[in-house]
C-alpha cells in the first residue's frame, strides 16, 4: 500500500490530543479551528496538510470517467481514517477543467471565445462535484471541517492553454495585449458559473467554504494595473458569492518554484483566511497578518520535497513549529503548507506538527 496510506505505531498520539481537546470544553476539531479563524483561544494550533488522489491527467477527466471520482472518493476516505485531520481541504480532483465546448487548443485570438456562454446551474461538471463533496462528507467520522478547492476563472481559462513547456501565461498575456475587454467578459461568464458551484456547495453540499486557488500572470508584460482591470472583478465576484452563501473562505495566492506573486495585490480580497508560499515569497506569517488586516493565516511549511516538512528530521520539524507559533503569535493561525504536499508525503509528519503545536 502506498506511503500516505500507512500509519505508524505513534499513532496513538493522535487519540491522546483527540482525549485532551475535548476536554478543552468539549472542543470538536470543527469548533478548534472556527475559533482560530475568529482569532479566539485555542489549546492547540489546528493544522492541516492536503495531497492529490488522482494522476495528473486523471485530474481533468472525472466529468466522463467515474473511476476517477471513486479514485478521488476514496483516496479522501482513507486519508481522514488513517490521519484523523482538524480539518479536510476536499480536492477538485478530476474537475480541474471549466467545460466550455468554445474552448480549443487551436484558439489563437480571444474574439473566438466572444460568445461563450455559461454552462448553467445544473450542468453535470456542477452537478457531479456537489454529489462527490457530500459522498466524501458522507465517511467523516466526526465533526470536522471542509473546505472545497476551487480555482480562479483566470486559472480555469489559463488551463486550457497549458503545453508541457508552458502553463498558459504567454496566452493570457497576449489575449490582454489584444483585446482585454473581451478577455474580462470571458473571465466574467466563468465567474458566474464558478459563483453558482461555490453557492451550492457551501449551502446544499455542507462544506463551510472554498479554498480559493490563484495566482498572477507570470508574464512580465501583464502590469498590476492590467492584471486589478481585466482578472481580479471575477475572482471577487466568486469569493464575494461564497460569502454570501454563509462560507468562511481561505484565499490560495498559489506561488512556487517557477510562479510568484505580488502577495500584496491579494491584500483586499474578501476571504476570511489567507494562504501564500511564505518562503517563496518571502512574508513571513506574522508579515502577512499585518498585511491582512490581522485576518487568520495559514501556512509556514515548504510543501514541496526539497523542505524540511517533506525530508527533516521529527525533532527539527517539531522546533520549526515552536518556531512558526511563536513568531505568528496563538491566535488567528492555522498551520500548513504552500501548497499541495506530494503524493507520497507520509501522514504521520502532519501529527509530529500537531503533537508540537500544543500550547
Amino acid at each position: 500500500m502506498i506511503s500516505w496510506l500507512q500509519i505508524s505505531e505513534g499513532q496513538q498520539s493522535v487519540f491522546l490530543l483527540e482525549k485532551r481537546l475535548r476536554r478543552f470544553h468539549g472542543m470538536s476539531k470543527k469548533e478548534l479551528v472556527l475559533r482560530a479563524i475568529r482569532g479566539e483561544a485555542v489549546e492547540r494550533i489546528p493544522v492541516g496538510f492536503w495531497l492529490h488522489y488522482v494522476t495528473q491527467e486523471e485530474k481533468e477527466l472525472g466529468l466522463d470517467n467515474p473511476a476517477v471520482l471513486e479514485k478521488s472518493i476514496k483516496g479522501h476516505q482513507h486519508y481522514v481514517e488513517e490521519i484523523s485531520p482538524d480539518f479536510v481541504k476536499i480536492m477538485s480532483d478530476g474537475f480541474f477543467r471549466y467545460p466550455s465546448a468554445l474552448y480549443s487548443r487551436e484558439i489563437t485570438s480571444i474574439q473566438e471565445l466572444k460568445d461563450i456562454q455559461p454552462i448553467g446551474e445544473h450542468h453535470p461538471w456542477i452537478e457531479k462535484q456537489i454529489e462527490v463533496v457530500k459522498e466524501i462528507r458522507s465517511h467523516f467520522h466526526e465533526e470536522i471541517a471542509s473546505f472545497y478547492n476551487i480555482f480562479s476563472p483566470i486559472s480555469y481559462l489559463k488551463r486550457w492553454f497549458r503545453t508541457d513547456h508552458s502553463r498558459g501565461d504567454q496566452v493570457i498575456a497576449d489575449f490582454i495585449k489584444e483585446d482585454p475587454e473581451t478577455l474580462a467578459h470571458v473571465l466574467d461568464v466563468i465567474a458566474e458559473d464558478i459563483a453558482i458551484l461555490s453557492r451550492r456547495l457551501i449551502q446544499e453540499a455542507g462544506v463551510e467554504g472554498i479554498y480559493f486557488s490563484t495566482q498572477q500572470i507570470q508574464d512580465e508584460r501583464v502590469t498590476d494595473e492590467e492584471y486589478r482591470k481585466i482578472i481580479e472583478p471575477s475572482s471577487i465576484a466568486v469569493l464575494e458569492a461564497a460569502n454570501e452563501a454563509g462560507g468562511i473562505n481561505i484565499l490560495h495566492i498559489c506561488g512556487f518554484e517557477g510562479a510568484s506573486n505580488e502577495v500584496e495585490l491579494f491584500k483586499d480580497y474578501p476571504a476570511q483566511v489567507i494562504n501564500w508560499a511564505t518562503h517563496h515569497e518571502g512574508i513571513s506569517l506574522a508579515e502577512g497578518r499585518k498585511l491582512f488586516g490581522n485576518r487568520a493565516v495559514l501556512g509556514g511549511f515548504v510543501n514541496g520535497k526539497k523542505g524540511l516538512l517533506y525530508q527533516g528530521e521529527r525533532a527539527t520539524i517539531e522546533q520549526e513549529t515552536r518556531r512558526l507559533v511563536a513568531e505568528a503569535g496563538s491566535r488567528g493561525l492555522i498551520l500548513g503548507a504552500d501548497c499541495t504536499v506530494p503524493d507520497d508525503f507520509q501522514l504521520e509528519r502532519l501529527d509530529w506538527v500537531r503533537q508540537a503545536a500544543v500550547l
